[in-house]
């Protein structure tokens, strides 16, 4: 069971990891809101769709991780977080220092991707 201090430092972590992401989405949306750049060679426009095809892919990510940083925020709140879901043993610092946002302890995690390779997802 973490201590006060150590659930202190991990909601300040999500907190700091949250605003991050955020401000970024902030600049992504308002850059591919800004004016449309028209640029007569077809080879530019191809580069400019592709460079924010990969930015869009990026923030779907980033989309995708500020909600398990929601979650994991939540947790805290309601005493549920660093203990693993699936066994609810507690999950170790060091897991939650590297996968602040893990709902699984190591043994778990582990025990679910050789599942996940014998189906071959």
């Amino acid at each position: 069971m973490l201590k006060k201090k150590q659930l202190n430092y991990f909601k300040d972590l999500l907190n700091e990891q949250l605003d991050t992401l955020l401000k970024e989405v902030n600049k992504t949306v308002s850059g591919m809101s800004g004016p449309k750049e028209n640029l007569p060679d077809p080879a530019d426009r191809a580069t400019l769709e592709a460079d924010r095809n990969f930015t869009l892919r990026i923030r779907d990510r980033e989309r995708k991780l500020i909600g398990k940083i929601k979650d994991a925020l939540e947790r805290i709140e309601n005493g549920t977080y660093g203990i693993c879901e699936s066994c609810e043993e507690d999950i170790s610092e060091e897991r939650l220092t590297v996968r602040p946002v893990t709902t699984l302890c190591i043994e778990c995690k582990t025990r679910q991707e050789e599942e996940e390779r014998m189906k071959g997802v």
